[in-house]
């Protein structure tokens, strides 16, 4: 009997992903079904010191380059003779600091980069995941290491969307980066969440939580959305693979896919 090889044999999904952060593409690999690969490109994110490391400083001017050329746009480019069905830019703060106009300008040149590939802005996957769940209100949760600027800017991000943030806050179960235990976020949201929320949403690409979503879930009885999560349901439906994504949210059985500005999704 042959075994699972990882091969992309339904599609192949790339990833844009800060240096130092290990989250988006083993949370994508984790969820994504039999026959769909996750392939990333690691983007300098920090300040360059004397001995030509990157310091990972993450402020504002720090966040919003990492959007801006060379670098991403090289990473995009080393992507595309790979061929994969979409490629998920898996960094939410430079969308909160930028604005959503902003993103529409990044998604369109890194598709330049592209040849055409599908570039899909986490920021943008999770607005079209609340309206495919029709969420209107909800709580927002961010990591631990944002800052309240930050988290502000998030909160208000959603709100231009039309989403109305009635929490908003990290979840200071830590003071640095890096994982934190599902069951830990599972009772930090528990206590936090609002009874009115339509959904909970954990934002931030870096912000391990997948593993608590399906216990949330049953203990709020509402849909929780991730960063992470969010962008691949998005990619699947863009690359038309329709096979079930079981154990990581309500949002997989949802409906198609709302178009990001300037996208045309081939799942419509």
């Amino acid at each position: 009997m042959w075994q699972p090889d990882g091969a992309g044999s339904l599609a192949k999904i790339g990833v844009l992903t800060p240096h130092l952060d290990p989250v988006p593409e083993t949370e994508l690999q984790t969820m994504a079904p039999p026959g769909v690969s996750i392939h990333a490109a690691r983007v300098p994110l920090g300040m360059v010191g004397p001995d030509g490391k990157i310091i990972a400083r993450i402020g504002p001017q720090v966040a919003k380059a990492f959007a801006e050329p060379p670098a991403v746009d090289q990473a995009v480019a080393s992507l595309s003779p790979l061929e994969p069905k979409a490629i998920i830019y898996a960094f939410t703060s430079s969308s909160y600091i930028l604005g959503s106009g902003n993103d529409s300008l990044l998604q369109a040149r890194l598709e330049k980069k592209s040849n055409g590939i599908p570039l899909i802005i986490q920021t943008a996957a999770v607005v079209s995941a609340l309206q495919a769940i029709a969420a209107q209100r909800i709580a927002l949760i961010h990591p631990p290491w944002y800052t309240p600027e930050l988290d502000q800017l998030g909160a208000a991000y959603f709100t231009k969307a039309g989403v109305k943030v009635i929490h908003h806050g990290p979840a200071l179960i830590k003071s640095d980066y890096g994982d934190i235990l599902p069951e830990l976020i599972h009772d930090w949201a528990k206590a936090h969440v609002p009874d009115t929320a339509d959904a909970l949403v954990f934002g931030g690409g870096g912000f391990r939580v997948i593993g608590a979503i399906d216990a949330l879930e049953t203990a709020l009885n509402r849909p929780v959305l991730s960063a992470n999560q969010a962008s691949l349901w998005y990619a699947l439906k863009v690359a038309g693979v329709s096979d079930r994504v079981i154990g990581y949210g309500r949002l997989f059985t949802a409906g198609t896919a709302h178009k990001m500005p300037g996208m045309v999704s081939q799942a419509d």
